[in-house]
């Protein structure tokens, strides 16, 4: 994942206000030091007289030239973005064609070309997990979207002349002229399913961009247009009734496509194994596709009648894949929960944030993830642990469990 943030003063003459000038390269390096962790990679800001985009990135797609913000051919449009559109290569060839010129072989550059093109509606060819923005700095026009399912998180907060918006909403939080106010009316709801159903956030004034819509703000007329752009699809009985042998093979031929599509990336892979249906079919087909080891990463509990580890580790050992796991204790899990609370912005409904978090961070110090910055034969520990175990007094034994090194703990665990 990665990390953005930004900010549109509508209020700004042409020429801006050189004392708001001055203070807004401060607020958005606070804003993007909040969401350090979404992007351990890289950071980069662009910045004129009425917008600020920061971003912050984690390397997938062409790591050496992938750097955000990102422009077109002449600097007019700008874009700082976190996702991945799994159709950009077949999207560019139609728009070099067109006549726009790629300096890189980023997803991201697609997104930018295909606004110059498409405008707002680019946003219907994309098949991908994103959010982003792009500052249209010739109109002053700010366009954001969100993908369909809301994969990937879009905050903002908006009181008529200042537009600021960010992955997550504690870096919201961190603009001076937004203050964090609870949403009481928010709170019944939320008891009541576990989670808001609309835009609305517990902090007051702060709004998700829903799922599948876009955003547009005209600076000049201080005017904010929301809309859908995409919605389940709802069709008509078929035509030709179909066999139970045909619907197997076309949801088979989807599902193929869709693991396929995801595969793309300039970085090793790995997969969440939980030995559910969903996640074993996933990891049967990666395995497939891919010339590499398959790496898995499954988490579980001390407590046996509610751990999945067991069939986690049956599937992984049946398809031949780098299986590691991660057991909880209670104490952990309890003892996380502050951390998550102050990562998700929002109280703890459902255990399994708590699961994923684990997971994510055993996936973290693994070697696959670590190999993009270093060969894995160059040293026998994790990522995060190796890094620092030369500056080490004391050394101690990593958690990851196949870290045989002696470094100091590993920062992530």
């Amino acid at each position: 994942m990665c990390g953005i943030a930004g900010f549109v003063d509508c209020q700004q003459t042409a020429q801006g206000s050189p004392k708001l000038i001055v203070s807004m390269p401060k607020v958005i390096v606070s804003m993007m030091e909040t969401i350090q962790h979404r992007g351990p990679d890289g950071h980069g800001i662009y910045q004129d007289a009425h917008a600020c985009l920061g971003h912050r990135r984690l390397s997938i797609i062409d790591v050496a030239n992938g750097h955000q913000p990102m422009a077109n051919e002449d600097e007019s449009v700008w874009i700082t973005y976190n996702g991945e559109i799994f159709n950009h290569a077949g999207l560019r060839p139609a728009l070099e064609q067109k006549g726009h010129r790629y300096k890189t072989h980023c997803d991201t550059e697609t997104i930018v070309h295909a606004y110059e093109e498409y405008g707002r509606n680019c946003v219907e060819r994309f098949r991908g997990m994103f959010s982003f923005a792009v500052w249209d700095k010739n109109i002053r026009v700010l366009f954001a979207a969100r993908d369909r399912l809301g994969i990937k998180p879009f905050y903002y907060y908006w009181n008529g002349s200042l537009f600021v918006f960010a992955s997550e909403i504690k870096a919201i939080l961190e603009h001076p002229a937004v203050s964090a106010q609870f949403a009481a009316e928010l709170l019944p709801e939320y008891l009541a399913f576990g989670y808001a159903s609309g835009e609305q956030t517990l902090f007051s004034g702060i709004h998700k961009l829903m799922p599948g819509h876009r955003l547009t703000l005209d600076a000049g007329s201080r005017t904010l247009q929301i809309e859908r752009y995409w919605d389940v699809p709802v069709t008509a009985g078929e035509d030709e009734p179909r066999s139970e042998r045909e619907w197997v093979a076309e949801c088979r031929q989807r599902l193929e496509e869709t693991v396929r599509m995801r595969l793309m990336s300039d970085v090793p892979l790995g997969m969440f194994l939980s030995g559910g249906v969903d996640s074993s079919a996933i990891a049967a087909l990666m395995k497939r596709m891919v010339s590499t080891p398959v790496q898995t990463f499954a988490v579980g509990y001390a407590e046996a009648e509610y751990s999945e580890l067991e069939y986690a580790r049956t599937v992984a050992q049946a398809i031949g894949t780098d299986h590691h796991e991660v057991r909880l204790s209670m104490e952990e899990f309890f003892h996380a929960l502050p951390k998550l609370i102050w990562h998700e912005d929002e109280p703890i409904t459902w255990p399994s944030s708590v699961s994923l978090y684990f997971v994510s961070r055993l996936a973290w110090c693994s070697p696959a993830k670590a190999s993009r910055s270093a060969p894995a034969a160059t040293w026998a520990g994790c990522r995060a642990c190796s890094s620092r175990a030369a500056s080490s007094a004391s050394p101690t034994r990593c958690r990851w469990p196949s870290c045989s090194t002696s470094s100091i703990a590993c920062p992530r665990w």
